[in-house]
């Protein structure tokens, strides 16, 4: 993939650049995302990830190619080049079999994988990580790349029979935090040691040579490492540079190698201008995106019920309690405490599993009713101040249509106009 090499080629010369990647199926999430890249003239990086979209469905119940589909089309809508849209796969290996043998968990990802770049999927975070039933655990470096490699060269066999010469990328990695933030509460965070990312670089390039891929190596433009940065349900652990520069300076021997930086939702402006500039020049985000749609869709069921009847109001709030309760199993292994607790945590945790519940039914229906509410009335300026200040702002400066839609949208932008300023060398950031 051509942009990306490109870019990771500039980092290394020394420019001050770096792309985000929006890991989120959410319609309004991915519009947003592909509205701000619109703006900026930047490609986009959209990921998803091997629990969300697999072979099987995953729990959107997307395959790859229904996924690039879906993407194409939301681009399509947005004016948004589709030559621009880069599509990644994100923790692509036995993850979601990892209950089962190792063999069996193995033949699954290798069909996964095949899926993936079936479909036009042109980044591929190789993650084997984890340890299979029968599995000694902690696995090896040497044992997770071996695995990697084998799932390279299952990918690298399927471009070459479908697209002719290969333009994957891959990105690698042992230390690899769980997907959409910690289980458990934030304790100090251990940085990688600069020695163990070179054990990680070196197990990875000697078996993509066992394994007949070494041409591949050379499109290997990312390491996943952890630098020092997370989130749980109740805080962030910010990036603290002092503590990753003996990491940072390491990378810079490596001539085609970044770092990937998982779980930067909810940094500061400063810390992703930071991050970029000490070599994680792939910043992740996904939870802290449909947090601002929370936070969003919560603002605007406040001003519907400021404006309408109670009988004609969405009850967004209480549709999406009723659909947690009816299906616990997305949450209830992550939230613990008192009933109070829990309901708290429910609607407002920075882990944001409430996001597995916007698929639902009732729950995309009481959405669409509150969206329905608003659109037909003019929302009082006065309480887009109380409860969308920075919406409020855009509106007044004639920026901003003031309906539901172009509110929410412009929330989740907050977010990603952070990570654009980050990635870009131009923009100064201050604290």
């Amino acid at each position: 993939m051509k942009p990306l090499l490109q870019l990771v080629q500039r980092h290394k010369q020394g420019e001050h650049a770096g792309i985000y990647s929006v890991c989120s199926a959410h319609p309004l999430v991915l519009e947003a995302a592909l509205i701000q890249a619109r703006e900026d003239g930047t490609p986009l990086l959209v990921e998803a990830t091997s629990n969300q979209v697999d072979q099987f469905g995953g729990y959107t119940g997307m395959t790859p190619r229904d996924f690039r589909d879906y993407a194409l089309r939301l681009a399509e809508r947005c004016g948004f080049p589709a030559d621009k849209l880069i599509l990644g796969g994100d923790h692509l290996g036995p993850n979601r079999w990892q209950k089962r043998p190792a063999a069996e968990a193995m033949q699954y990802a290798r069909d996964l994988i095949a899926a993936y770049v079936a479909a036009g999927f042109q980044k591929i975070h190789l993650d084997c990580s984890m340890a299979c039933a029968d599995d000694l655990a902690p696995l090896s470096d040497e044992v997770v790349a071996a695995r990697a490699a084998e799932l390279a060269r299952v990918a690298e066999d399927t471009s070459k029979r479908i697209f002719g010469p290969c333009e994957l990328v891959y990105v690698v990695g042992t230390e690899v935090p769980v997907p959409g933030g910690a289980h458990e509460d934030l304790g100090e965070l251990a940085v990688t040691r600069p020695e163990a990312a070179e054990r990680t670089i070196e197990a990875h390039r000697q078996a993509f040579i066992a394994a007949g891929v070494e041409h591949a190596w050379q499109r290997v433009i990312g390491l996943v490492v952890q630098p020092g940065v997370e989130f749980d349900h109740a805080s962030v652990a910010d990036y603290r540079p002092e503590r990753a520069a003996a990491l940072s300076r390491m990378i810079e021997k490596y001539p085609g190698l970044v770092y990937e930086a998982h779980s930067t939702d909810y940094q500061t402006p400063l810390a992703y201008r930071q991050l970029v500039r000490d070599h994680f020049a792939i910043l992740k985000v996904g939870p802290a995106l449909t947090f601002a749609l929370r936070e969003a869709l919560y603002a605007l069921a406040s001003i519907e019920s400021e404006l309408l009847a109670k009988n004609e109001r969405s009850h967004l709030r209480d549709v999406l309690e009723q659909a947690m309760q009816r299906r616990p199993d997305f949450w209830q292994n992550h939230y613990h405490g008192s009933q109070a607790e829990c309901r708290l945590a429910r609607s407002f945790s920075y882990s944001d599993r409430i996001r597995y519940y916007w698929p639902s039914q009732t729950v995309e229906a009481s959405c669409q009713t509150l969206f329905d509410n608003l659109s037909a009335i003019a929302i009082p300026e006065t309480l887009l101040s109380q409860y969308l200040p920075a919406q409020y702002a855009q509106v007044r400066a004639g920026r901003l249509e003031p309906k539901p839609r172009a509110l929410a949208i412009d929330r989740i932008r907050e977010v990603l106009r952070q990570y654009a300023a980050a990635c870009q060398p131009e923009q100064e950031i201050r604290a």
